[in-house]
């Protein structure tokens, strides 16, 4: 049977052959032409590294694409995990919408707790923190009043402010108050005007139960026009502490601050502005809106994560092109896994809604899913309560699907698992790179110690030519002069 010479051998032989060629011109006569070592020996080492390095360079190729394809499937299967999360919860289908019918004087907030219902609210008179001014210093705020102690009271809660010598102005008493150890939170400002200045005084809570008291005690006196408690107030009142008052369907209730959130359960007024005598409604009612758009974007993500998966696994047959985790175990598990988990009935909802299926959410013959906002509208309006354990019951598939999305992404997942080998077999693959150039440095030694060789024996068979060409002359001439 005929052999098939190796292209590169051959290729080699006939570059060798030609650079021995150049030494005899072309004749039987060896050349003065010197043997180009560096360049055979060049074509000799590569082809001595070719088939292993691309090998290497194949399983090097490989194993990054498919790193780099666990990385786009772990991107989306998480993106799908918080979507599917967002509908894990209970609270989330316990959300309500309010509305008012006049936002410029109340408007309000619900928790999980609220329920829904209509409320007309009046808004009398909304809370207040206390403000007190001295009468007016002249001098302004460098200006002296006196030492002492000021012992400020807010609410149940006071501290002592020590004045002396070394901050006995207006300006030096505003410091220390504000800087006073177990502040109750009085805020101290120095206003001034055309005839001098004033120590402004305003508490930081709202309310009739924290109003502010100043006594004066000790020193020259001088702080004693600051006073303002049960017996004296030597400061103007500038803002009454004050309550906020609502009437709730006729029924008052009282607040310490503008945020009135123990009067309806569940539900946080917030007090905009007192308009006596203007009823107001404030609605509470489930918010189907938000459950829809989490639906919306929990089919949404697994339709990405479907596209994702699809090309991941793809074959070209046209192309002969595979997708880099075509056939790949983990891949196939985790696809299989989803599916059961979306298309499975939830066995702990009760009545008729205890699937996707039943609420609007179908599978398509390409595997993605669509939803039917009509439907998932009338589940929501006919039994939201069913809705919810179709995806946030223990069975639900949403409580599923973060189970096992949890264990496919999990540090001991088969997703890290699979990562962390491939990350290994890269870092094998540098090693035999390594070892493959220290191999290489050897047999290129060994080639050029070869071929130096060589060279030089073709130098001495030069010089032999040429003393043989010499005397073959000398005979020759010889021979004619006889």
């Amino acid at each position: 049977m005929a052999t098939v010479a190796d292209p590169t051998s051959s290729a080699l032989s006939s570059t060798i052959l030609g650079s021995l060629g150049s030494l005899s011109g072309g004749n039987s006569t060896v050349g003065a032409n010197n043997l180009n070592v560096s360049a055979l020996v060049t074509q000799l080492v590569a082809a001595d590294r070719a088939p292993r390095q691309n090998v290497l360079d194949s399983q090097k190729t490989s194993a990054t694409a498919e790193i780099s394809a666990l990385g786009a499937l772990k991107s989306a299967l998480a993106t799908f995990q918080a979507s599917a999360q967002a509908l894990a919860s209970p609270t989330a289908f316990n959300s309500n919408s309010t509305t008012s019918s006049n936002p410029q004087i109340v408007t309000a907030t619900t928790d999980a707790t609220a329920g829904t219902g209509s409320y007309t609210i009046q808004v009398v008179a909304l809370a207040q923190a206390e403000q007190l001014a001295s009468g007016v210093i002249t001098g302004g705020s460098t200006a002296t009043v006196g030492t002492g102690t000021l012992t400020i009271g807010q609410g149940t809660g006071s501290f002592n402010v020590t004045i002396d010598s070394t901050n006995k102005t207006l300006a030096g008493i505003a410091a220390a108050i504000n800087g006073a150890s177990g502040n109750t939170g009085v805020q101290a400002t120095i206003l001034n005007e055309s005839g001098g200045a004033h120590l402004l005084l305003t508490a930081s809570n709202t309310g009739a139960a924290s109003a502010i008291t100043v006594t004066a005690t000790g020193g020259d006196g001088g702080l004693n026009q600051l006073n303002y408690n049960a017996t004296t107030k030597n400061m103007s009142e500038l803002q009454q502490a004050q309550d906020s008052h609502i009437k709730i369907s006729n029924f008052d209730h009282f607040a310490s601050t503008n945020a009135v959130s123990d009067a309806i359960t569940g539900v946080t007024l917030n007090l905009q502005s007192a308009s006596v005598g203007t009823n107001v409604t404030v609605g509470v009612t489930p918010n189907t809106a938000g459950i829809s758009t989490l639906v919306t974007q929990f089919v949404s993500s697994y339709n990405t994560l479907a596209q994702t998966i699809s090309t991941l696994d793809s074959y070209d047959a046209s192309t002969q092109t595979a997708g880099p985790l075509l056939g790949d175990a983990a891949l196939t598990a985790i696809e299989t896994q989803l599916r059961q988990d979306l298309s499975n009935a939830v066995t702990t909802a009760a009545g008729k809604y205890n699937s996707l299926s039943t609420i609007g959410v179908t599978k398509l013959a390409d595997g993605t899913l669509q939803l039917d906002p009509n439907k998932l509208n009338a589940a929501l309006a006919s039994s939201p309560d069913s809705v919810a354990q179709v995806f946030a019951s223990g069975d639900g598939v949403a409580t599923r699907l973060n189970v096992d999305l949890n264990s496919a992404l999990g540090s001991s997942g088969a997703i890290t698992s699979r990562t962390t080998y491939l990350q290994q077999q890269l870092t094998d693959i540098a090693n035999e790179n390594s070892d493959l150039n220290a191999q290489m440095a050897t047999v290129q030694a060994n080639y050029t110690a070869q071929f130096t060789a060589l060279e030089t024996l073709l130098a001495q068979l030069q010089t032999t030519s040429n003393y043989l060409t010499q005397q073959f002359q000398a005979m020759q001439n010889a021979q004619k002069n006889q």
